[in-house]
């Protein structure tokens, strides 16, 4: 027998074969056809682009009617009266005539304090055009039996300069309502203390 005219069996390609050349190029074929689908059906329906990132330091808790009010516009320069600056008291009728005897749920205790959170950002604009500026400030709040504010003002300020105790003491006024205290109008001292990050 001669090696030479043995055949492989029926149906069985030979080693030399073009098989295996013929079935890369159907895989290839499908590969780039389904590039091309999924690019065509992709230009129809364009993701929404991501939206910019905005780091945070601290994260106030998520209160829609507190978190909703825009922020209160800069202060305006004005002649100083005193070392302190000039003493601005905002006053609203509805029940803070008088001493205040009224209790602070916890919830306004709360909302207070979101405020003072916020208030950082009059820190932050002022750090950015004096980085050694650090000091304290207090904001006397007082708050109506409906939970409208009454008046916010700045009781003290060690900062040297007033602008930034006076855009703090705004954004306890700029609030459409605070949480209703018990029995009465509520007074608050509320003290911020501001000094750079990592210190």
């Amino acid at each position: 027998m001669n090696p030479k005219s043995s055949l492989p069996p029926a149906g069985v390609p030979g080693s030399g074969g073009n098989a295996k050349y013929g079935i890369v190029a159907l895989v290839l074929f499908l590969g780039i056809g389904g590039l091309v689908w999924r690019i065509m059906s992709g230009r129809s329906e364009q993701a929404p682009a991501p939206a910019p990132s905005v780091a945070m330091s601290v994260a106030p808790p998520s209160n829609p009617r507190l978190d909703d009010v825009p922020p209160p516009p800069p202060p305006e320069d004005k002649p100083e009266a005193g070392p302190a600056g000039p003493r601005i008291v905002y006053v609203q009728a509805g029940g803070c005539e008088g001493k205040c005897v009224g209790k602070a749920p916890p919830e306004l205790y709360q909302a207070v304090q979101v405020r003072g959170m916020q208030a950082r950002r009059c820190y932050n604009q002022a750090l950015s055009r004096d980085s050694s500026l650090k000091g304290h400030v207090s904001v006397n709040v007082r708050i109506g039996p409906t939970g409208n504010i009454c008046s916010a003002t700045v009781a003290s300020n060690d900062m040297g300069t007033p602008n930034v105790a006076e855009c703090a003491a705004n954004i306890f006024r700029n609030v459409g309502g605070y949480p209703s205290p018990r029995g009465g109008c509520v007074e608050m001292n509320v003290p911020l203390s501001f000094v750079p990050q990592g210190q």
